[in-house]
């Protein structure tokens, strides 16, 4: 079961980031701009954000294994019309399908995992199993470049097609079917709420940077935005069973996970694609070149991620999450320093110290939400998590892009690498400051909930 759920949370992974690479082909093929492609990126994570609080209710309704089953299902079907695509709209609408199947896909496995296991094997085995998902994050650029540059782009998507196959195989045998007999209604009024202010808010982000700035239907979005989450707050308590319990926010430890998940996503989510665009646009390396230096990001993290629950043991979440983003945000700033002349081996040396310490930082940070929570409340905090986790990555992308193209004078190799250095900076102040959000956390309470029992 494990196997399975690492397998998916690979699959998922790899397919967040295997666009990144191929970006500068695909934006050829499809006639569009390296960085208006962002929105068949911005597009999945979010759609994966605004489904994901269902599929706490969905488990309940349907079972664990009929929910997995059907989420890689659709997933594997989104992957194929990926790979038929004819232009951008249809890419983007192929990638809100794989997103209607991947949402259920971690936060249900998620959901497993702390059923299954009690707090003591919990982090080892999220550490384990986020291995995975980590390293199909950063192998994705180099399968993307490898595909890209020797065959077609469209085989980063068809080749989700047999192992999808593979997926429904080994959960028909390996995934237990948890469920309840008697489940509340589902709120589906507050999941629309919740989905039209997500939507809102990273449509008034896109719109920023389209070809004609329309700065009253940008203040629309954004003012309704803000309409629909105050009516979702209120809504949320006067229900119930809301799709997203806020009230667990009261839990110190679960609303400096969620909000320091927010921003230290927002200043690192769109690292990935601006690393490839400046090796790839700037630097002119091939498509290969620029994936294979991803690699020593994935031996980082594997690396640090074996070493995670004794720091915690030892440090406790409150010095180890402060220190660790601090130092984030100064590996983030050192990428500012390379350039055209800068030898491979030292942006590999940088990129495996970011990989390493990023490492850390993720499951510290995946695993803190659960920590003061009773069994009861568990998909509840795997759904929220989840839903923070792809809407400050779908936030952070398009943040990183809007900052890059913004800075972007010029389209010769030396007007993205001047781009490239001045968005590192300031997403690496972003950041920075959210080190002040996990200074909130009681150092007493957090060296307890770190040690095994």
């Amino acid at each position: 079961m494990i196997w399975l759920v690492a397998a998916a949370f690979f699959m998922q992974s790899l397919d967040s980031t295997i666009v990144n690479t191929a970006v500068p082909t695909m934006a050829e093929a499809l006639g569009v701009t390296p960085l208006g492609m962002r929105t068949a990126l911005t597009s999945y994570v979010l759609t994966l954000a605004v489904l994901i609080p269902a599929s706490p209710w969905l488990c309940d309704r349907f079972g664990t294994r009929r929910v997995f089953g059907a989420a890689i299902a659709v997933f594997g079907l989104g992957s194929l019309l990926c790979g038929i695509s004819q232009n951008l709209p249809e890419l983007v609408f192929a990638r809100v399908i794989q997103g209607i199947g991947g949402a259920s896909l971690m936060p249900v496995g998620r959901y497993v995992l702390v059923r299954t296991f009690d707090k003591r094997e919990f982090v080892k085995v999220m550490s384990t199993v986020a291995t995975f998902g980590l390293l199909g994050s950063v192998l994705g650029p180099l399968l993307g470049g490898i595909l890209t540059e020797y065959t077609s782009w469209r085989l980063i998507f068809l080749i989700n097609v047999p192992v999808v196959a593979a997926g429904l195989w080994m959960n028909r045998e390996d995934m237990p079917n948890y469920r309840l007999d008697r489940i509340h209604p589902f709120d589906f009024l507050g999941f629309l709420l919740f989905a039209l202010t997500s939507a809102l808010l990273l449509a008034a982000a896109e719109l920023i940077d389209s070809a004609q700035v329309v700065w009253r239907v940008i203040g629309a979005c954004a003012a309704l935005a803000l309409v629909f989450g105050m009516l979702y707050v209120w809504h949320s308590r006067r229900t119930p069973h809301p799709v997203a319990d806020l009230t667990l926010l009261r839990i110190r430890s679960v609303w400096v996970s969620l909000t320091g998940n927010l921003f230290t996503r927002l200043g690192v989510s769109g690292m990935f694609l601006l690393l490839v665009l400046f090796l790839q646009v700037g630097c002119g390396w091939s498509p290969t070149m620029a994936g294979l230096m991803m690699v020593p990001q994935a031996l980082g993290s594997i690396s640090s991620k074996w070493l995670v629950h004794r720091l915690l043991a030892r440090l406790g979440y409150r010095r180890l999450l402060l220190a660790n983003t601090l130092i984030v945000a100064a590996l983030l700033a050192a990428f500012a320093l390379i350039g055209r002349d800068t030898p491979a081996w030292v942006i590999a040396v940088l990129v495996f110290l970011y990989g390493s310490f990023m490492g850390t930082q993720y499951t510290a940070m995946n695993t803190l939400v659960y920590q003061d929570l009773d069994l009861r409340h568990a998909a509840m905090a795997s759904s929220m998590a989840s839903t923070m986790q792809y809407l400050s990555m779908s936030f952070g992308i398009a943040l990183s892009a809007l900052l890059m193209e913004s800075l972007l004078r010029g389209h010769a190799h030396e007007d993205y690498i001047a781009a490239f250095r001045w968005t590192v900076l300031i997403l690496a102040a972003i950041t920075a400051a959210a080190s002040r959000i996990f200074s909130q956390l009681r150092p007493d309470r957090s060296a307890r909930a770190a040690r095994p029992n």
